[in-house]
């Protein structure tokens, strides 16, 4: 009997091809820092294989991140045939929202955004109602973010991409004005207590895995879950965006060891960092109804779940214990719902997730 169950694998994006490549390209980039040095600068080769890269610029430590949606218009596009919506506010605003919740990892306030709009032919821009709702919900995410928009690109790529689609991304450049705010996985210590924050929903990662389900199931998009959202406007949930709460958090004077920005991967980004530490998660938030959805069509186990999806849990904010009471509040203050989830050990670099019997060995995650 062949085998029914949908893998992300299956569905066109292997960590295991993918990752290597990515690390052949950092070892190959890390060369290129004596560039830097010509200008004075000085780059922070600790966050070679973060989310954001750093340098010193003089008395400030400057980053620098890209990002890109991945196929989540798509999931709108479908979707809109459905409801007669474009969704493209949503797109927007999650595009801006995976560039700088990448950039404010290491402890960046973001400066500027840029935006990276492709599409197929110039047609494609004649849909107002498209455009305005596209215009909108970036400047709308761009002004949570509090990230000035400082122009793009915007390419036509006729046989590159395919009628009638697009292709988001960017990339944003933010300031660290104080050296105690530079965050990198130097400041991680065991006993670190690791606060996790509910997601909103699946974000921008594990798309394409999600789509390959509305294509299996009769209704598509317009299958109603359990309760009663349709299946296209669940994947279409916005991101959080966390400039304002990192920010927050520093003002107060909570000293942030680590963060992780839990995307592809899954809760396996929990130990992005590279020190020799087991991170034991104690806690979880309960997985929105779309990802019970996806696992039950997909035919996926928890194991293989919570490696793709956030599963609920957004952001790892690791603190030391003291600072948690403090980190909760704030987090809760942002209007974001946080957990003290669980912590950090010395051991054997690996994530156990006890609520579920699972367990990520290192083996799994080699960004770097």
């Amino acid at each position: 009997m062949a085998d029914r169950k949908i893998t992300y694998s299956k569905v066109g994006d292997n960590y295991d091809t993918k990752d290597p490549i990515k690390k052949l390209a950092q070892n190959a980039a890390r060369l290129t820092a004596n560039n830097l040095r010509k200008h004075n600068f000085e780059e922070m080769p600790d966050s070679r294989g973060e989310s954001a890269y750093v340098w010193k610029q003089g008395d400030v430590y400057m980053a620098s991140v890209i990002e890109g949606l991945g196929t989540k218009n798509l999931v709108a596009d479908g979707t809109r045939k459905i409801t007669g919506k474009t969704y493209y506010d949503i797109i927007a605003y999650d595009t801006v929202a995976t560039i700088i919740n990448d950039l404010v990892t290491v402890g960046a306030t973001p400066l500027v955004l840029h935006a990276y709009w492709a599409i197929e032919n110039n047609e494609w821009l004649y849909d107002e109602e498209l455009m305005k709702n596209l215009i909108s919900g970036w400047k709308k995410a761009c002004d949570i973010a509090g990230v000035s928009w400082g122009g793009g690109e915007t390419a036509t790529l006729k046989q590159v991409v395919i009628k009638g689609a697009s292709e988001f991304g960017g990339s944003a450049v933010g300031i660290i004005r104080s050296k105690k705010h530079l965050i990198t996985d130097n400041k991680l210590r065991p006993g670190d207590r690791i606060v996790l924050i509910q997601s909103n929903g699946i974000n921008a990662n594990g798309i394409s895995l999600a789509r390959a389900v509305a294509k299996k199931i009769n209704g598509g998009y317009g299958t109603k879950l359990s309760n009663g959202k349709i299946y296209g406007e669940a994947l279409l949930t916005k991101s959080n965006i966390y400039s304002k709460l990192v920010q927050d958090l520093q003002d107060t004077n909570v000293d942030i060891h680590y963060i992780s920005n839990i995307t592809g991967h899954g809760v396996r980004k929990i130990m992005r960092a590279r020190p020799a530490f087991t991170y034991t998660i104690e806690k979880i938030f309960k997985p929105q109804e779309v990802f019970v959805f996806i696992q039950k069509h997909a035919g996926l186990s928890d194991y293989e779940m919570y490696e793709t999806y956030n599963m609920g849990q957004d952001y790892a904010i690791f603190v030391s214990k003291k600072d948690v009471e403090k980190t909760l509040r704030l987090v809760q203050k942002n209007k974001f719902k946080a957990i003290d989830a669980g912590y950090v050990e010395q051991g054997k670099r690996q994530v156990i997730v006890k609520p579920k019997n699972i367990v990520y060995s290192s083996k799994t995650l080699n960004l770097r």
